[in-house]
């Protein structure tokens, strides 16, 4: 298996103090890994032949330490230096670095809408999103989620996942609710998922059950943290 990613557990200290967390600017929210495998599952039932996947607001790694489970070349970028990793504005205006099967990330809040149109429009078999569940709220967001790049599938956590501004603490808990957000390229759609109402396919709800966070949690994930200074 290929892990094409920076922010492994040797240089994630190094990776912390290229940027402040507390910083006013910094939009960084790491995403524990065992919701990163929840993530994998999903993708894995909708496609399960995909081999690569592009993390493009990767930071210090820690959803690209989960994903490595479930794809042979894992893909990581960021807007921000890290350590090592390619610096790449996944929203901006330079050409991509990668081409892969699926770009699956946790992006940023303020520009998570371009995010899903430039994911949707360069994947080659699929997007997976993690988001905030009410990002399905909102007139304006209707259009885009179910027009111009129309769901497939909403995959909320039964349990809350964690997701905290600066750090990772695997003991904790959160307030907000986070779904995996997925769009399977037309062509591989697999409608059998999806209800058909008024003759039009309608995203499927496939739930993570409760259990997953011990299920899908290793303890390399927590050696990540410690070793790496992610609090």
């Amino acid at each position: 298996m290929i892990f094409d990613a920076p922010g492994s557990p040797r240089n994630a200290r190094a990776v912390m103090a290229h940027r402040d967390p507390d910083a006013d600017d910094v939009d960084f929210f790491p995403t524990a890994p065992w919701g990163a495998r929840a993530g994998g599952e999903i993708i894995r039932l909708f496609d399960p032949t995909a081999r690569t996947c592009w993390e493009p607001a990767c930071g210090p790694g820690m959803m690209v330490h989960g994903l490595r489970d479930y794809f042979d070349i894992v893909h990581a970028s960021d807007a921000y230096l890290y350590d090592g990793n390619v610096i790449h504005d996944f929203v901006g205006d330079a050409p991509s670095p990668y081409a892969a099967d699926w770009i699956v990330t946790n992006p940023p809040f303020a520009p998570c809408e371009a995010f899903i149109r430039r994911a949707y429009a360069e994947a080659r078999r699929g997007v997976a999103m993690l988001l905030r569940t009410g990002v399905l709220e909102g007139q304006g967001r209707h259009r885009l989620l179910y027009a111009d790049c129309p769901l497939t599938a909403i995959a909320p956590f039964s349990e809350r996942l964690p997701i905290l501004r600066g750090r990772y603490d695997p003991e904790t808990s959160s307030a907000a609710f986070y779904s995996w957000f997925i769009w399977v390229k037309p062509a591989l759609r697999p409608q059998r998922f999806m209800a058909r109402v008024g003759g039009v396919y309608r995203p499927a709800v496939v739930d993570i059950a409760p259990g997953a966070r011990a299920r899908l949690f290793r303890q390399s994930d927590l050696q990540f943290a410690v070793s790496g200074g992610v609090s």
